[in-house]
């Protein structure tokens, strides 16, 4: 037996859960209510409820939904877009593993596997590209360092530092206030 053949996870509808109000998580997780608003706007959360008076009311699955998206959001720098499909494909994977228990058809499943692989490949694909621009970000701060020893090492030598080229300085328009050249 797999994973994928393992029984879902139960979902908890007990009425004792408590059920929050959009002012309450946007305090609880460092968010705006505006944010929340947008989030839903995009598809990214849909509230598990809504109160008599319309308004939004959110379960400890929300909370854990919008910590993730701004985990990805914040720590991991993804775009909005990128966090989108991220949801998507896990949301797919939840189809996938509840098509894969209910079909004894070999074809069907080998269909479904075929799509979670794409998936994650998708997915490696992505995080690979975020680790390459933090790999550049990274060795671009390291010669920052190495620059700004120098002019260490040059003063402890009581020598004026000179003036030498920034390679990794990108040219910015002098039009724009505070540019550097």
């Amino acid at each position: 037996m797999s994973h994928l053949d393992a029984p879902a996870r139960p979902e908890i509808d007990s009425p004792t859960a408590p059920l929050l109000r959009i002012q309450e998580v946007s305090a609880a997780l460092g968010l705006t209510t505006r944010t929340l608003r947008y989030y839903e706007e995009l598809g990214l959360l849909k509230p598990a409820a809504r109160s008599e008076g319309d308004y939004r009311l959110y379960d400890e699955d929300d909370l854990e939904r919008l910590r993730f998206i701004k985990g990805l959001r914040d720590d991991a720098g993804f775009s909005l877009a990128e966090i989108g499909q991220l949801l998507e494909d896990e949301e797919a994977r939840t189809r996938n593993r509840d098509r894969f228990r209910t079909s004894h058809d070999p074809m069907e499943r080998r269909a479904i596997i075929d799509d979670a692989l794409g998936r994650v490949d998708r997915q490696i694909a992505s995080l690979r590209t975020k680790m390459d621009r933090l790999a550049e970000m990274v060795e671009e701060a390291e010669g920052r360092r190495e620059h700004l020893e120098t002019h260490i090492a040059e003063l402890e030598a009581g020598v004026e530092p000179k003036p030498h080229d920034h390679p990794s300085r990108k040219v910015v328009s002098s039009r724009v206030p505070g540019a550097v050249r």
